[in-house]
């Protein structure tokens, strides 16, 4: 019996709380997943990541713009590229294929739209090795949210855990993964996330991040904002649902006034409870327990404050589980550049809203 090809792949994801690229190797056929390795993360140089910072939002509508955008799509692949060189240098490993999440500029999913930075052509071209790209593209055209997109690598590593289960990702933005006893999947984003909490430490402290949530557990949290902050729009919104770090920043204004520990604390907060809303409201049955994973599984202050408004859920995080929390988003890059080579879908009507099962990534080199 002739059995499905396996692949060496690599993901790499450069997140939306922009401290750097993260990439990791695994061994998967696309369906199970047979070894996990190592985790590289190169943080971007502050000149770099500030380029990147100035493109957020701005769309290739005028020559000006198209230009601006391809010289920093240029300048931010190329130090990709040379992250990937110094990762198979560093861990002596054959790569087959790269998965490459590359960074949102724009997110507009109900107008079927979706902008990122990533040559996935110059990355092959660099580093001599098959790429997969664009994984969203099919899926917002085809009406879909396109995003969020993990839900089968987490349905993979956790094959051998009680469902119902969710997996809770805290990146520069949230999401919920929900995997039913039955093979039931839905997944959508939440809200805000590790951005919301850096954006409020970078403009007021000059910090990339509230290290292990230091400054928020010796600050106090304004319930009351928090509550103003809840009413956004977004989150009476149902599933699916996609969503982007921009979208909240008029919300964030709230804080201001308060003093730096305190609104860490709020804003973290924040981001605590429109996860627990969010799976207390949405998910079609709660689960026992979840995991936690994304940079927000190491703030031990956010963990805290999820705790608190989800007493009756075990949570736990992806280190409970015998996983890497800060890995498991780039893993599930390199796992979808796999499925795109065996034409498995990635996004369905469940946990994006597009009508059928989708196929996505485009594939060169």
């Amino acid at each position: 019996m002739e059995t499905i090809k396996t692949f060496n792949a690599l993901g790499i994801l450069s997140g939306s709380a922009l401290d750097g690229v993260d990439i990791a190797y695994i061994r998967t056929d696309g369906v199970d997943v047979y070894e996990c390795g190592h985790m590289l993360t190169v943080p971007y140089e502050d000149s770099l990541r500030q380029k990147v910072r100035s493109v957020l939002g701005v769309r290739p509508e005028t020559p000006e713009n198209q230009k601006l955008l391809n010289d920093v799509e240029q300048e931010v692949t190329v130090f990709w590229a040379q992250a990937v060189k110094e990762y198979i240098e560093t861990y002596d490993v054959h790569i087959d294929v790269i998965g490459l999440e590359g960074h949102t500029v724009c997110n507009e999913p109900k107008e079927h739209y979706i902008y990122q930075l990533g040559d996935g052509e110059l990355l092959s071209q660099l580093t001599g090795i098959k790429v997969v790209y664009h994984f969203h593209s099919a899926d917002i055209a085809a009406g879909g949210q396109g995003a969020p997109l993990d839900v089968t690598y987490y349905n993979a590593i956790t094959s051998q855990q009680e469902r119902p289960l969710a997996v809770v990702d805290v990146s520069g933005i949230s999401s919920i993964a929900w995997l039913g006893t039955y093979g039931e999947m839905t997944a959508f984003n939440t809200g805000p996330g590790n951005a919301a909490i850096d954006d409020w430490v970078m403009k007021h402290a000059g910090m990339h991040m509230d290290y292990n949530g230091k400054l928020a557990i010796t600050g106090h949290v304004n319930e009351q904002i928090v509550a103003a902050m809840m009413k956004h729009k977004y989150f009476a919104q149902y599933p699916p649902k996609s969503t982007h770090r921009e979208e909240f920043r008029e919300k964030l204004e709230h804080l201001e006034g308060l003093s730096l520990e305190n609104g860490a604390a709020t804003a973290t907060a924040f981001v605590a409870e429109s996860i627990a809303y969010s799976l207390l409201l949405y998910v079609p049955d709660i689960p026992k327990r979840i995991m936690v994973c994304g940079g927000g599984a190491k703030n031990p202050t956010l963990m805290r404050f999820l705790r608190q408004r989800l007493p009756n859920i075990e949570v736990c995080t992806a280190e409970d589980w015998g996983y890497n929390s800060l890995a498991i988003g780039v893993q599930a890059v390199a796992y979808l550049a796999v499925r795109r080579l065996h034409f498995l879908p990635i996004s369905f009507p469940t946990t994006t809203g597009v009508y059928e099962p989708m196929v996505g990534g485009k594939i060169v080199g």
